[in-house]
């Protein structure tokens, strides 16, 4: 019973001992979990030995004492190895996962680094590129509007070129007009200035030719004396004393001359005429 005892007690400090050189500070915990199960299972172990050695204590007490602490002291050294190997795996494998977890925690973050600025990247250049669209596109509109501002000032100087042709036409035609309608009325001055003169002057002839007769006439009848007489015709133009109403004056004469022809002939050319056909008038 006390040799069972003592069996446990150096078990339990053997592979605390082993637990703490082998394992890391931090897994000191489970290494002490692990020690305790490797005890558990060594002391059912020790129980089967001690039957064994129950059986055989007759043959010799001081033989079995020392057979049985060679045995649990072998057992106890493989038993601790294990344990360490057991733990170290344990840690190892901690360790590897804790790595391959960090590790895939860095690639995760650097991919979504990577990922994060290949995105803002993109996003830059998306933008860069809407902004010189934008700025682009408002050229292409402020060109656009030049262009209109330029087309409408064109379309406005030909318009007023062209209104200003028309109102210099229509000043060049109304000015013609006017001077048509000057010459015109030059003309119709002109032409009625000739008339008038062609007029005057055949009124002018017709009175010298008038002249030219009457004066033949008196010529003919009394040699051109006013105090001629030829038995009851009297005068110049030897009209009948009765047609002088008594006055035989060279204007009374004159004036009863002209009325008798221009009632009798309507001139005194028309008189000479009747004249050179009868001799007398």
């Amino acid at each position: 019973m006390t040799f069972k005892h003592n069996f446990k007690k150096v078990l339990s400090a053997t592979a605390f001992a082993a637990a703490l050189v082998v394992a890391p500070a931090a897994n000191v915990s489970a290494a002490t979990n692990d020690a305790s199960s490797t005890q558990q299972s060594a002391t059912a172990t020790s129980q089967d030995q001690q039957a064994s050695q129950d059986q055989a204590a007759s043959q010799s007490s001081a033989a079995n004492q020392s057979s049985s602490t060679s045995t649990s002291s072998a057992t106890s050294t493989s038993t601790v190895k294990k344990v360490a190997k057991k733990t170290k795996k344990t840690s190892k494998k901690k360790a590897v996962k804790k790595v391959a977890k960090k590790t895939t925690k860095k690639k995760a973050t650097k991919k979504a680094k990577k990922t994060s600025k290949k995105s803002t990247k993109k996003t830059t250049k998306k933008t860069t590129k809407a902004a010189t669209a934008a700025v682009t596109a408002s050229a292409d509109q402020s060109q656009a509007t030049d262009q209109q501002d330029d087309a409408a000032k064109k379309a406005a100087e030909a318009a007023a070129k062209k209104a200003a042709a028309a109102k210099k036409a229509a000043a060049k035609k109304k000015a013609a007009a006017k001077k048509k309608a000057a010459a015109k009325k030059a003309a119709a001055k002109k032409k009625a200035a000739a008339r008038k003169k062609a007029a005057a002057k055949k009124k002018a002839a017709q009175k010298s030719a008038e002249k030219t007769a009457k004066y033949w006439i008196a010529m003919r009848e009394s040699g051109g004396y006013y105090t001629a007489r030829n038995g009851s015709c009297y005068g110049r133009y030897q009209l009948l004393i009765s047609y002088l109403g008594g006055d035989l004056s060279k204007k009374n004469q004159e004036r009863t001359a002209d009325r008798y022809v221009y009632g009798r002939y309507g001139s005194w050319v028309n008189a000479k005429r009747f004249w050179l056909a009868h001799n007398w008038y």
